[in-house]
């Protein structure tokens, strides 16, 4: 397949990126949900053209924040993706996270920006308390929701900075959706590269 796969700001994001990520991902076998191998595959090239497109809005995000310019991708990549980033971020975000220096520059400058009030932290660590047994209140099987004394749980001085980090990235993946969402808005697809859910086309899924 030729020619462009996508207009981003009214310029060409080449076919070719989008083969190059089907090159380095191998097709999944559905043996729960068979489906005929030419629908398969023209669902892989309409994930695959979402990967490049999300790439392509991060680097151009990354410039307007004079980010420092990410290295270029290598397709290789996209193998380097845990089952938990999927569930958590779906797998066209988790597989263009992996595969794109820009996306991760960019989520990692959403992440720094966020900031996370003393009693925000505070508050978390008061409704999780299961979250914060110390080992020997493990050992014991204490409740938390339960009987349990102070002792039995770590300090909230002790997990504070772990707890902002946690709250930190949370929040700042939640920015990152946000702008992705907003950022859409600009990119015109070539037939046959529509977003896999796109209910014009005939093929369309909600799955990601």
């Amino acid at each position: 397949m030729s020619g462009h796969a996508a207009l981003v700001g009214g310029e060409a994001v080449p076919a070719e990126r989008v083969e190059a990520v089907l090159d380095a991902v191998p097709a999944r076998h559905r043996q729960t949900r068979p489906e005929p191998p030419a629908r398969a595959q023209r669902q892989r090239r309409r994930w695959a053209t979402q990967v490049v497109v999300v790439d392509e809005l991060a680097r151009r995000a990354c410039a307007e924040r004079r980010l420092a310019p990410p290295p270029e991708v290598s397709p290789a990549r996209v193998l380097a993706v845990s089952g938990t980033e999927v569930a958590d971020l779906g797998s066209i975000v988790a597989v263009a996270l992996a595969h794109s220096p820009a996306v991760r520059a960019l989520l990692a400058a959403l992440e720094a920006e966020q900031k996370v009030p003393e009693q925000t932290a505070r508050a978390y660590y008061d409704r999780n308390p299961d979250r914060f047994l110390t080992a020997e209140a493990l050992r014991r099987g204490v409740d938390p929701y339960g009987v349990a004394r102070a002792g039995d749980f770590v300090p909230f001085e002790a997990v504070r900075d772990e707890v902002v980090r946690e709250l930190r990235r949370a929040v700042g993946r939640q920015a990152f959706f946000d702008w992705l969402d907003g950022a859409r808005a600009e990119v015109a697809y070539a037939p046959g590269h529509e977003h896999p859910g796109d209910p014009s086309h005939p093929d369309h899924e909600h799955r990601h």
